[in-house]
């Protein structure tokens, strides 16, 4: 990627200046990395924008900093405002919606039988391995049925970080959770951090002579959060934050530090060299959670008044403004990446094309694919050049995006609204009335988007 005399546009967003990429001529795409690099992807829950320190925050992630730092950081990377859908799309390379999944999900969520990157991954010679949350599909629908070989961590969408249980129990869940190899194990009194982080670790250490993808989903900073007296302690300095702030920003420096330890394991393995690391969150931030029933009313007098923050964007998680769909991101690989910022939209479905081609794995991907493959953008192999068309659908909403211009369509109302990113990023100003033309035609986009989901009817159950 080069960044020779990059010209500066006018987005700083909570102290980040952003470098587009274009000003280069097309070069060849030829795939000079090594062969089948080891992949690293980290994925948080419900970590907001201005939840990192790179972005100006006052949550305190010197590991992630680093990898920002050294790495090329995304300034426009979307997800879909909840978790399964964008767990969804990263295992598929498909938008969540053509199967039929709008939100949180349960049964069968992604068809058996389907390519997924695992499952792409294992059949062209790699060890694959989850650590953390699952939560796309409840038993018998669980991660060795889609191609990994090692999994540890809960099956469900939200757990107790030291019971390790479900919130509560219905027909399709257990309030059991953590599980080995897809068989349900009991571990609780350890902390769920230091247990995904223990066990990334135990995956790297292996010894082993095909690479590995090792996909690493934590439970933090989503709700129920609880903290020991260690990382509380971190933010003793910082005497105006709100308490529940300064549980979740103890979480995500906990967590931080479990980063610190998966990259040291690396190191010492050496096997840093050879590892390519994504870090992206599931969506946009929540505001607050609260609940006097769920894991056994334990967190009653506990309310988690405030949560994450995603300024300057406007929403927060289960919304299609860009609070709920723009996250941080990065990737880092060292002597393969020089560190910039990335200013082009990227979907997280991107990943599946973007890692099979650094696998050396072209052929055989389903031509549906609504991801593409981005590392010659990246590298600076390609030019950026033209726009990029995005969609997202949820249970209440319609967005599509085409180069700078964004509608969403509200599924009960008909009530639309037109936004300008490049000029209005915060989306305070809807265009819908100054441009109908641009709305017939955003319009129209939207209606192709939408005839390759599946009916809502046939969706997994979501609970």
């Amino acid at each position: 990627m080069k960044l020779d005399n990059p010209r500066l546009i006018g987005l700083s967003m909570a102290g980040l200046i952003v470098l587009p990429f274009g000003c280069q001529e097309d070069k060849a795409t030829e795939n000079t990395v090594p062969e089948k690099p080891n992949i690293l992807i980290i994925l948080p829950d419900d970590l907001g924008w201005a939840d990192v320190g790179y972005h100006g925050s006052d949550v305190r992630t010197p590991n992630i900093d680093m990898l920002a730092k050294t790495g090329i950081m995304m300034s426009q990377h979307y997800v879909m405002p909840t978790c399964t859908p964008s767990r969804v799309s990263l295992m598929t390379g498909l938008y969540a919606s053509r199967y039929g999944v709008l939100g949180p999900a349960y049964g069968e969520v992604i068809d058996l039988g389907d390519p997924t990157l695992p499952s792409i991954l294992s059949n062209h010679g790699y060890f694959t391995a989850i650590d953390g949350k699952w939560h796309m599909g409840s038993p018998p629908y669980t991660p060795l049925k889609y191609g990994f070989q090692s999994s540890y961590g809960y099956f469900d969408g939200q757990i107790d970080p030291y019971t390790h249980e479900y919130k509560t129990e219905t027909e399709l869940t257990d309030r059991r959770s953590w599980h080995r190899n897809d068989q349900y194990l009991d571990e609780s009194g350890t902390h769920v951090t230091d247990l995904i982080t223990a066990e990334a670790i135990r995956v790297i250490e292996e010894d082993r002579e095909e690479p590995f993808f090792l996909y690493v989903a934590h439970h933090v900073p989503h709700f129920p959060l609880d903290e020991p007296d260690e990382w509380m302690s971190v933010y003793d300095d910082v005497p105006l934050m709100h308490p529940s702030r300064r549980l979740f920003a103890a979480s995500v420096t906990h967590m931080d530090d479990g980063i610190g330890k998966i990259i040291d394991a690396l190191e010492r393995t050496g096997k840093r060299e050879n590892t390519l690391i994504i870090f992206i969150s599931d969506n946009g931030g929540q505001f607050s959670w609260h609940s006097e029933t769920e894991y056994h009313g334990n967190y009653a007098d506990k309310p988690h008044i405030v949560l994450g923050n995603n300024y300057p964007l406007r929403g927060w998680k289960g919304g299609l403004y860009e609070g709920g769909i723009r996250v941080p991101a990065l990737i880092n690989w060292p002597g393969q990446l020089e560190p910039g910022v990335f200013d082009f939209p990227v979907h997280i479905s991107d990943w599946l094309p973007t890692v099979c081609y650094l696998s050396g794995i072209e052929e055989g991907l389903r031509p549906d694919l609504d991801g593409r493959n981005i590392w010659p953008m990246l590298t600076g192999q390609q030019a950026v050049t033209g726009s990029r068309t995005l969609y997202w659908k949820t249970n209440r909403t319609y967005a599509v995006r085409d180069g700078q211009w964004k509608l969403l369509v509200d599924r009960d109302d008909d009530n639309v609204e037109l936004y300008d990113l490049e000029n209005d990023f915060r989306e305070n100003r809807n265009l819908r009335d100054a441009n109908p033309q641009k709305v017939e035609q955003m319009m129209e986009l939207l209606e192709e988007f939408k005839k390759g989901d599946r009916d809502f009817e046939t969706a997994p159950i979501a609970l």
